[in-house]
């Protein structure tokens, strides 16, 4: 099946943005939505467990779902609970797993058993490290007790056994949102909705992941990072973005054929349609820094092993249902690649305007094989993009869509749609014509994001209709 074979259009909300943030009820109200809209995808943005500031993109792993988005009212249905959630969602969900033991069925008690020995791979040691990582108070591993920072088989065996009613938790909670995920998956799919998924190229330094395969990425013996990643000094920043991953050892993944990235993709091919490639042009080569370094100055590009990888995941998987998030400056290596792949890049179509006709964001420059968005979760709302831009670059937003300031953000949606891109996605904000006090995600700003949520009184009886009638117009 090649999914960019057809034109189609989707929209952007995170899990979290669902009115009560869960996987339940609301959830699949919101896929008949887009059904009832003419939609065709959903994309949503990184499903892992989060730290404490909620950023999908440093999660605790690159496997695991976020327990927080489980439905406590489908345990419930499930028999699991015998009354109506109450308490805080951590007893919620102790007590989902007591009642799990006492009245699941044998067909119940045979899928969890199914799923931990699919799972094998990553589960353990996830369930290992989310266990030790409340026992050590939410340190980071790296200041665990060396025994288990460096992961000592004897302090291994004796963690497993002092803690084995929290990991049997951690389990269980994973048991619980694949098949969450899954439900929501089937119910799409029948309605001829793709999942649109996400992966960040790089890890969060405190995961499961990297505490349980440092011989993949670039540490210290004590396990800290010897260089992260970023990105170097531009035209808007003048030090550059440190990010702070740690970078991975490319040579250690490749000798054993990339077998963790393969097993990461995997995961994620059980739980999505498409999925979108993070930071694709650190595939071709990444901005690596020193680890004591305060800014990305002192950084420099160090190659990736591009098409080796992709042409290894080509042989694993067949077809790749890949976007390459390609923003930014890309080199005309970068664009070979994802060429060489047959991967759609993205066109942001904020990005589009104050400049000349040769922007190849500017809807007349797209090219088929491609992702046209209005804007993406790091943008601010197409409404507030708008009115917060100088009057140049709203005249020029004007001429170009043969518009005036009240056609805002509907007239950007419309450019998207008529697009020759495969794909046009619209994140749910501009759909609610909301403002700049509804984004999701400031970048370089610690605090206020990944918060937002919508409710159904936002979105008015027309807005289904209007989009069906563009997703037929322009053959989405």
């Amino acid at each position: 099946m090649d999914r960019f074979s057809e034109r189609r259009a989707g929209i952007l909300l995170h899990p979290t943005s669902l009115p009560g943030g869960e996987l339940g009820d609301e959830a699949f109200r919101f896929v008949d939505f887009l059904v009832a809209g003419g939609q065709r995808v959903w994309q949503v943005l990184p499903l892992g467990p989060t730290h404490e500031d909620r950023s999908p993109y440093q999660c605790m792993s690159v496997h695991a779902g976020d327990p927080q988005l489980i439905c406590l009212e489908r345990l419930r249905r499930w028999g699991w609970l015998d009354a109506p959630p109450a308490g805080g969602r951590r007893q919620v969900l102790t007590a989902a797993l007591a009642g799990f033991r006492q009245h699941a069925d044998a067909d119940q008690r045979a899928a969890f058993a199914a799923f931990r020995r699919e799972h094998a791979g990553w589960l353990e040691d996830f369930a290992l490290y989310r266990a030790l990582h409340e026992e050590q108070q939410n340190r980071s591993w790296v200041d665990w007790p060396e025994p288990l920072r460096d992961r000592e088989p004897a302090a291994l065996a004796a963690a497993g056994e002092r803690l084995a009613e929290s990991i049997e938790q951690a389990r269980f909670e994973q048991f619980v949102f694949f098949r969450q995920w899954r439900e929501l998956r089937e119910h799409a799919n029948r309605h001829g909705i793709l999942l649109f998924g996400d992966i960040p190229i790089f890890v969060a330094h405190d995961s499961a992941e990297v505490w349980a395969h440092r011989e993949y990425f670039k540490l210290d013996p004590a396990g800290r990072p010897r260089v992260v990643a970023g990105v170097p000094p531009d035209y808007f920043s003048e030090t550059g973005q440190r990010w702070g991953n740690p970078v991975y050892d490319w040579e250690a993944l490749a000798a054993h054929d990339f077998a963790w990235w393969i097993e990461r993709l995997r995961t994620q091919r059980e739980l999505f349609d498409l999925i979108r490639l993070d930071h694709f042009r650190g595939f071709e080569a990444y901005w690596e820094i020193p680890g004591d370094a305060e800014t990305a100055v002192d950084g420099h590009w160090e190659p990736a092993p591009g098409a080796r990888f992709f042409s290894r995941l080509q042989e694993v998987f067949g077809e790749l249902p890949l976007v390459a998030e390609d923003l930014g400056t890309i080199t005309p290596e970068v664009v070979a690649l994802r060429r060489q792949f047959g991967l759609p890049g993205m066109k942001i179509l904020q990005f589009a305007f104050g400049g000349g006709a040769d922007n190849p964001y500017l809807p007349h420059n797209h090219e088929r094989l491609s992702v046209v968005y209005t804007g993406t979760h790091d943008n601010d709302t197409s409404l507030g993009w708008y009115r917060s831009a100088d009057e140049a670059l709203r005249a020029h937003v004007r001429d170009y869509l043969a518009i005036g300031d009240a056609d805002m953000p509907w007239a950007l949606i419309r450019a998207a749609y008529a697009s020759v891109a495969t794909l046009a996605v619209v994140p749910l904000q501009d759909v609610l014509e909301l403002g700049s006090e509804h984004r999701m995600n400031t970048p370089g700003v610690t605090e206020g994001n990944w918060g937002w949520r919508f409710d159904w009184s936002m979105v008015g009886e027309d807005r289904a209709p209007r989009l069906r009638a563009l997703a037929a117009l322009y053959g989405r």
